[in-house]
């Protein structure tokens, strides 16, 4: 069992504590991630058009949002540890429900309840993580843990590539139900539960009267919607407009993800050197700036913008965790995350891929994405607002 305030150090069972944990919030992400990649095919057999295939994602992420939310504001009364292992196990049933779909809004009303349970997780184990390992290693442990989404950002493409030889797209998400299962029962026999104080009522006043938060929420939606909202068009975008076969767009979009595998693991130890603001401001405003350069890029170069630009924008995330566990106290911390999340799935993950989806229906992928880089930009001087300890 994994006692509380136990790891003084990332090494022996530190390291490998967070090893677990990291392959976790990679499934859990990738719950998300998968339908990227395989959308083409589903697009194709259900015969739907781009903006209403990319209503996958803002369902999705409505779900996800909702239960973020949720989760940091009564994950404290019932339990970080039977939160995350009824939030594993619930999501492998809907994995497994998903290969019966027949209509395409059966899929999406699938898809919105996984994310009604995936959203669950991190709220719930970043005061896990807080509360078992030493503050002066939150930096490295916060990071390393999220560059597990990095992670699944590029590999999912591969993933589904390497699956899709073996198995039709809806044998994917057998596989998928049966590792949560495994998953939530590991967790929960490894894991010991920690206390907090419960009084949620008192803490969300608080927390929502707080500037910061709503700044760095704010920044969040346009740093989601640079990372994953590009993330989940980008199959349409070089199998539709730029004309390219799903396995060339696939692996195109794999290796462009590689690069935020490394800056994220980076960031863990730039947070504990550099200002956040200064940090958070340079991850923004070269995010946007090379988001805007990916509608003029060729099919020839298309994969280089792509890989600068996911690297830059990846590093955003650890540095906004770090920051929101520095801003609020421990009681208050798996509700402010929720919260901040909430904002960023909603628009980042949400309505975002959505208008890059109607862009691509009605004046091409291109304008859209370039508008999204102006904005992302204009968000880097919010930094200047943030109030961090």
């Amino acid at each position: 069992m994994v006692h509380v305030g136990q790891f003084h150090s990332i090494k022996g069972k530190g390291l490998f504590f967070l090893a677990f944990l990291w392959f976790i919030w990679f499934m859990n992400f990738s719950a998300r991630t998968i339908f990227s990649p395989i959308m083409p095919l589903v697009e194709d057999e259900f015969s739907v058009s781009h903006s209403l295939a990319a209503s996958l994602f803002f369902y999705n992420s409505a779900g996800y949002s909702m239960s973020l939310f949720l989760s940091g504001l009564f994950s404290g009364y019932f339990g970080y540890r039977r939160s995350v292992s009824l939030s594993l196990l619930v999501s492998a049933l809907i994995f497994i429900a998903i290969p019966f779909s027949r209509s395409f809004s059966h899929l999406i009303t699938l898809a919105c309840a996984l994310g009604l349970t995936s959203g669950i997780y991190l709220p719930a184990i970043i005061p896990m993580i807080t509360h078992y390992y030493d503050e002066n290693n939150w930096g490295r442990v916060i990071a390393s843990h999220d560059s597990a989404a990095s992670m699944s950002i590029f590999a999912t493409p591969f993933l589904a590539v390497f699956l899709l030889s073996f198995v039709p797209w809806r044998g994917i998400f057998f596989i998928f139900g049966g590792l949560f299962i495994i998953l939530s029962a590991v967790f929960y026999s490894v894991c010991m539960e920690i206390k907090v104080s419960r009084r949620t009522r008192g803490h969300l006043s608080r927390i929502v009267r707080s500037p910061s938060l709503w700044v760095m929420g704010t920044m969040w939606v346009f740093a989601a919607g640079a990372n994953l909202g590009i993330y989940f068009i980008t199959p349409l975008y070089l199998t539709k407009e730029l004309g390219l076969d799903i396995k060339h767009a696939n692996e195109i979009f794999g290796f462009s993800r590689l690069g935020g595998v490394v800056i994220t693991i980076a960031m863990g130890f730039a947070i504990d050197r550099f200002s956040l603001k200064k940090l958070l401001f340079i991850q923004l405003i070269f995010g946007g700036l090379c988001t805007l350069f990916i509608p003029f890029a060729g099919i020839d170069h298309v994969g280089w913008v792509l890989f600068v630009q996911a690297s830059v924008i990846m590093g955003f995330f650890p540095v906004g965790l770090v920051a929101v566990s520095r801003m609020f106290s421990a009681e208050e911390r798996s509700l402010a995350t929720g919260i901040m999340t909430t904002f960023g799935v909603i628009f980042g993950l949400g309505l975002i891929p959505y208008l890059l989806g109607l862009s691509g229906d009605l004046v091409g992928f291109r304008w859209g994405i370039y508008f999204l880089g102006i904005c992302v930009i204009m968000a880097s001087a919010l930094t200047r607002f943030l109030r961090i300890p």
